[in-house]
Protein backbone atom coordinates (compact mmCIF):
# COMPACT_ATOMS: atom_id res chain seq x y z
CA UNK A 1 0.00 0.00 0.00
CA UNK A 2 1.40 3.32 -1.01
CA UNK A 3 2.63 5.60 1.89
CA UNK A 4 1.52 8.73 -0.12
CA UNK A 5 -0.46 11.71 1.21
CA UNK A 6 -2.21 15.13 -0.60
CA UNK A 7 -0.50 18.03 0.86
CA UNK A 8 -2.68 21.03 1.85
CA UNK A 9 -1.36 24.35 3.21
CA UNK A 10 -4.07 25.66 5.94
CA UNK A 11 -3.54 29.07 6.71
CA UNK A 12 -4.62 30.22 9.58
CA UNK A 13 -5.53 34.29 11.42
CA UNK A 14 -3.34 33.82 14.55
CA UNK A 15 -5.81 35.71 17.02
CA UNK A 16 -8.98 35.29 15.96
CA UNK A 17 -10.47 32.38 18.09
CA UNK A 18 -13.12 31.33 15.98
CA UNK A 19 -10.13 30.58 13.03
CA UNK A 20 -8.64 28.68 15.21
CA UNK A 21 -11.43 26.64 16.43
CA UNK A 22 -12.21 26.01 12.82
CA UNK A 23 -8.77 25.04 11.91
CA UNK A 24 -8.77 22.07 14.54
CA UNK A 25 -11.78 20.86 12.55
CA UNK A 26 -10.79 21.05 9.21
CA UNK A 27 -6.92 19.43 10.11
CA UNK A 28 -9.31 16.26 11.78
CA UNK A 29 -11.77 15.92 8.72
CA UNK A 30 -8.56 16.42 6.13
CA UNK A 31 -6.56 14.58 8.18
CA UNK A 32 -8.95 11.25 7.60
CA UNK A 33 -8.92 11.88 4.00
CA UNK A 34 -5.04 10.62 3.72
CA UNK A 35 -4.18 14.85 3.76
CA UNK A 36 -0.75 15.80 5.26
CA UNK A 37 -1.31 19.09 6.88
CA UNK A 38 1.15 21.90 6.88
CA UNK A 39 0.01 25.50 8.30
CA UNK A 40 1.78 28.61 8.90
CA UNK A 41 1.09 28.61 12.75
CA UNK A 42 2.07 26.25 15.72
CA UNK A 43 -0.96 24.13 15.51
CA UNK A 44 -2.04 20.55 17.18
CA UNK A 45 -1.75 17.60 13.87
CA UNK A 46 0.10 19.82 11.67
CA UNK A 47 3.61 20.51 10.02
CA UNK A 48 5.15 23.61 9.97
CA UNK A 49 5.38 25.21 6.35
CA UNK A 50 8.34 26.33 4.31
CA UNK A 51 9.17 27.03 0.96
CA UNK A 52 10.35 23.76 -0.35
CA UNK A 53 6.82 22.40 0.85
CA UNK A 54 4.87 21.77 -2.43
CA UNK A 55 0.87 21.72 -1.56
CA UNK A 56 -1.99 21.44 -3.84
CA UNK A 57 -4.39 23.84 -2.29
CA UNK A 58 -3.98 26.53 0.60
CA UNK A 59 -7.17 26.60 2.92
CA UNK A 60 -7.30 30.08 4.50
CA UNK A 61 -9.02 30.34 7.43
CA UNK A 62 -9.78 34.46 8.22
CA UNK A 63 -10.03 37.63 6.40
CA UNK A 64 -8.59 38.97 3.14
CA UNK A 65 -5.63 39.91 4.76
CA UNK A 66 -4.83 36.42 5.60
CA UNK A 67 -5.67 35.24 2.17
CA UNK A 68 -2.96 38.37 0.51
CA UNK A 69 -0.30 35.79 2.95
CA UNK A 70 -1.44 32.60 1.87
CA UNK A 71 -1.46 34.03 -1.71
CA UNK A 72 2.34 34.94 -0.85
CA UNK A 73 3.04 31.67 0.43
CA UNK A 74 2.16 29.87 -2.31
CA UNK A 75 3.27 32.07 -5.01
CA UNK A 76 6.39 30.00 -6.00
CA UNK A 77 4.22 26.77 -6.71
CA UNK A 78 0.59 28.90 -7.91
CA UNK A 79 -1.47 26.34 -5.44
CA UNK A 80 -5.17 27.63 -5.35
CA UNK A 81 -6.10 29.69 -3.01
CA UNK A 82 -9.68 29.08 -0.82
CA UNK A 83 -10.81 31.80 1.80
CA UNK A 84 -13.29 30.83 4.41
CA UNK A 85 -15.96 33.27 4.63
CA UNK A 86 -15.41 32.76 8.94
CA UNK A 87 -18.75 35.77 9.15
CA UNK A 88 -16.69 39.05 7.96
CA UNK A 89 -17.91 39.54 4.02
CA UNK A 90 -14.60 40.53 2.06
CA UNK A 91 -13.96 40.19 -1.78
CA UNK A 92 -11.63 36.99 -1.65
CA UNK A 93 -13.40 34.65 0.66
CA UNK A 94 -16.15 32.84 -0.28
CA UNK A 95 -19.81 34.97 0.11
CA UNK A 96 -21.58 32.38 1.82
CA UNK A 97 -19.96 30.28 3.90
CA UNK A 98 -20.15 26.36 3.23
CA UNK A 99 -20.24 23.83 5.59
CA UNK A 100 -16.93 22.14 6.56
CA UNK A 101 -18.26 18.82 5.21
CA UNK A 102 -18.86 21.07 1.78
CA UNK A 103 -15.75 22.41 2.09
CA UNK A 104 -13.57 19.09 2.76
CA UNK A 105 -15.77 17.40 -0.02
CA UNK A 106 -14.42 19.69 -2.57
CA UNK A 107 -11.13 19.79 -1.87
CA UNK A 108 -11.00 15.75 -1.91
CA UNK A 109 -12.92 15.56 -4.98
CA UNK A 110 -11.13 18.77 -6.33
CA UNK A 111 -13.99 19.98 -7.66
CA UNK A 112 -13.48 23.94 -6.49
CA UNK A 113 -13.97 26.39 -9.05
CA UNK A 114 -10.59 28.26 -10.34
CA UNK A 115 -10.54 32.63 -10.79
CA UNK A 116 -7.15 34.01 -11.67
CA UNK A 117 -6.41 36.98 -10.62
CA UNK A 118 -3.89 39.64 -11.80
CA UNK A 119 -0.84 40.46 -10.55
CA UNK A 120 1.55 43.98 -10.36
CA UNK A 121 4.84 43.82 -10.07
CA UNK A 122 7.65 46.25 -8.74
CA UNK A 123 11.37 47.09 -9.50
CA UNK A 124 12.85 49.81 -7.47
CA UNK A 125 15.93 51.12 -9.27
CA UNK A 126 18.43 53.40 -7.08
CA UNK A 127 21.19 55.04 -9.26
CA UNK A 128 20.31 53.13 -11.84
CA UNK A 129 20.74 50.05 -10.20
CA UNK A 130 17.88 47.15 -9.18
CA UNK A 131 17.21 47.38 -5.23
CA UNK A 132 14.43 45.50 -4.70
CA UNK A 133 11.88 43.57 -7.30
CA UNK A 134 8.21 41.76 -5.70
CA UNK A 135 4.57 41.32 -6.52
CA UNK A 136 0.79 42.28 -5.51
CA UNK A 137 -2.23 41.19 -5.47
CA UNK A 138 -3.47 44.27 -4.56
CA UNK A 139 -1.62 47.10 -5.01
CA UNK A 140 1.38 49.06 -4.63
CA UNK A 141 1.23 52.15 -2.82
CA UNK A 142 4.01 54.87 -2.64
CA UNK A 143 3.32 56.81 0.57
CA UNK A 144 5.40 59.51 2.84
CA UNK A 145 6.10 58.14 5.92
CA UNK A 146 6.37 61.54 7.61
CA UNK A 147 4.47 64.55 7.87
CA UNK A 148 5.18 66.12 4.85
CA UNK A 149 3.62 65.53 1.19
CA UNK A 150 5.70 63.96 -1.24
CA UNK A 151 6.83 64.68 -4.21
CA UNK A 152 6.84 62.46 -7.63
CA UNK A 153 6.84 62.55 -11.12
CA UNK A 154 5.17 59.34 -13.52
CA UNK A 155 5.07 58.37 -16.89
CA UNK A 156 3.19 55.78 -18.32
CA UNK A 157 5.07 53.77 -21.46
CA UNK A 158 8.00 56.14 -21.52
CA UNK A 159 5.52 59.33 -21.81
CA UNK A 160 5.68 61.75 -18.99
CA UNK A 161 2.52 62.03 -17.45
CA UNK A 162 2.14 64.67 -14.77
CA UNK A 163 4.08 65.78 -11.07
CA UNK A 164 2.36 65.54 -8.24
CA UNK A 165 2.64 66.66 -4.53
CA UNK A 166 0.39 64.22 -2.82
CA UNK A 167 0.47 62.32 0.14
CA UNK A 168 0.66 59.08 -1.90
CA UNK A 169 0.29 57.24 -5.39
CA UNK A 170 -1.46 54.09 -5.59
CA UNK A 171 -1.06 51.56 -8.13
CA UNK A 172 -4.00 49.01 -8.09
CA UNK A 173 -4.85 45.64 -9.67
CA UNK A 174 -8.94 45.11 -10.62
CA UNK A 175 -8.49 42.78 -7.20
CA UNK A 176 -7.20 45.72 -5.23
CA UNK A 177 -9.67 48.56 -6.83
CA UNK A 178 -11.47 47.44 -3.69
CA UNK A 179 -9.17 47.89 -1.32
CA UNK A 180 -7.23 50.94 -0.50
CA UNK A 181 -7.76 52.58 -3.98
CA UNK A 182 -11.85 52.20 -3.49
CA UNK A 183 -11.35 54.16 -0.04
CA UNK A 184 -9.02 56.60 -2.04
CA UNK A 185 -12.24 57.05 -4.29
CA UNK A 186 -10.93 54.83 -7.69
CA UNK A 187 -13.22 53.23 -9.67
CA UNK A 188 -14.42 49.05 -9.15
CA UNK A 189 -13.12 47.11 -11.55
CA UNK A 190 -14.61 43.81 -12.09
CA UNK A 191 -12.41 41.34 -11.43
CA UNK A 192 -12.60 39.78 -15.60
CA UNK A 193 -11.37 42.85 -16.62
CA UNK A 194 -7.52 43.66 -17.48
CA UNK A 195 -6.65 47.11 -16.00
CA UNK A 196 -4.59 48.72 -13.53
CA UNK A 197 -6.29 51.73 -11.35
CA UNK A 198 -3.59 54.72 -10.59
CA UNK A 199 -4.27 57.25 -8.77
CA UNK A 200 -3.03 59.69 -5.96
CA UNK A 201 -4.11 60.49 -2.64
CA UNK A 202 -4.70 64.13 -1.61
CA UNK A 203 -2.78 65.63 -4.79
CA UNK A 204 -2.08 69.29 -4.69
CA UNK A 205 -2.89 69.12 -8.87
CA UNK A 206 -5.47 70.55 -11.25
CA UNK A 207 -5.11 66.94 -13.02
CA UNK A 208 -5.50 64.34 -9.81
CA UNK A 209 -8.48 62.03 -11.03
CA UNK A 210 -8.32 58.16 -10.97
CA UNK A 211 -7.50 56.45 -14.33
CA UNK A 212 -7.71 52.96 -15.79
CA UNK A 213 -4.41 52.20 -17.59
CA UNK A 214 -3.29 49.49 -19.80
CA UNK A 215 -2.31 45.82 -17.93
CA UNK A 216 0.12 46.24 -20.91
CA UNK A 217 1.50 49.53 -19.64
CA UNK A 218 4.87 50.38 -17.36
CA UNK A 219 4.04 52.78 -14.94
CA UNK A 220 7.39 54.96 -13.56
CA UNK A 221 7.69 57.02 -10.51
CA UNK A 222 10.20 59.03 -9.97
CA UNK A 223 10.41 60.32 -6.55
CA UNK A 224 11.75 63.82 -5.70
CA UNK A 225 11.24 64.16 -2.00
CA UNK A 226 13.54 63.17 0.29
CA UNK A 227 12.21 59.70 1.50
CA UNK A 228 8.77 57.93 0.84
CA UNK A 229 7.83 53.86 1.84
CA UNK A 230 6.80 52.15 -1.09
CA UNK A 231 4.04 49.46 0.55
CA UNK A 232 2.67 46.13 -1.41
CA UNK A 233 -0.02 44.88 0.05
CA UNK A 234 0.19 45.76 3.67
CA UNK A 235 2.90 43.01 3.85
CA UNK A 236 6.25 44.13 2.42
CA UNK A 237 7.67 47.76 2.53
CA UNK A 238 10.74 49.56 2.17
CA UNK A 239 12.18 52.88 2.55
CA UNK A 240 13.10 54.91 -0.79
CA UNK A 241 15.32 57.84 -1.07
CA UNK A 242 15.42 60.80 -3.60
CA UNK A 243 15.36 60.23 -7.06
CA UNK A 244 14.57 56.49 -6.81
CA UNK A 245 12.80 54.93 -9.41
CA UNK A 246 9.87 52.22 -8.98
CA UNK A 247 8.52 50.94 -12.56
CA UNK A 248 5.51 48.58 -12.24
CA UNK A 249 3.93 46.21 -14.70
CA UNK A 250 1.23 43.79 -14.67
CA UNK A 251 2.58 39.85 -14.59
CA UNK A 252 2.03 36.74 -16.91
CA UNK A 253 1.51 34.98 -14.03
CA UNK A 254 -2.03 35.10 -12.18
CA UNK A 255 -3.01 34.23 -8.69
CA UNK A 256 -5.27 31.45 -8.34
CA UNK A 257 -8.09 31.65 -6.41
CA UNK A 258 -10.70 28.50 -5.72
CA UNK A 259 -14.39 28.65 -4.98
CA UNK A 260 -16.67 26.11 -3.52
CA UNK A 261 -19.47 27.96 -4.81
CA UNK A 262 -19.76 30.34 -7.29
CA UNK A 263 -20.67 34.25 -6.71
CA UNK A 264 -21.15 37.23 -9.11
CA UNK A 265 -19.34 40.11 -8.42
CA UNK A 266 -21.70 42.12 -7.91
CA UNK A 267 -23.11 39.60 -5.02
CA UNK A 268 -20.25 40.60 -3.59
CA UNK A 269 -20.39 44.13 -4.20
CA UNK A 270 -23.91 44.12 -2.86
CA UNK A 271 -23.09 41.96 0.64
CA UNK A 272 -19.75 43.82 1.32
CA UNK A 273 -21.55 47.33 1.20
CA UNK A 274 -25.05 46.63 2.02
CA UNK A 275 -26.15 47.89 -1.12
CA UNK A 276 -30.26 48.56 -1.71
CA UNK A 277 -31.49 46.04 -4.11
CA UNK A 278 -35.07 45.79 -2.82
CA UNK A 279 -37.50 45.13 -4.88
CA UNK A 280 -35.13 44.24 -7.66
CA UNK A 281 -37.34 42.90 -10.26
CA UNK A 282 -34.90 40.97 -12.79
Amino acid sequence: MSDWKRSLLLVVHPTREEALSAAKVFIEELSKNGFEIYSNIDIAKSKTYSDSVDVEIALVLGGDGTILRAAELVRRQNAPVLGVNLGHVGFLAEVEKPSTAEIVQSIVDKSYEIEERMILNYQLLRGGKEIATGWALNEVIIERNDHQMIEVFTQIDHRPLSRWGCDAVICATPTGSTAYAFSAGGPVVWPEVDALVLLPLAAHALFSRPMVVSPKSEVVIDLESDSADLNADGLRRIKLQLNDRVILTSDEKDVLLAHIKSANFADRLVAKFKLPVEGWRG
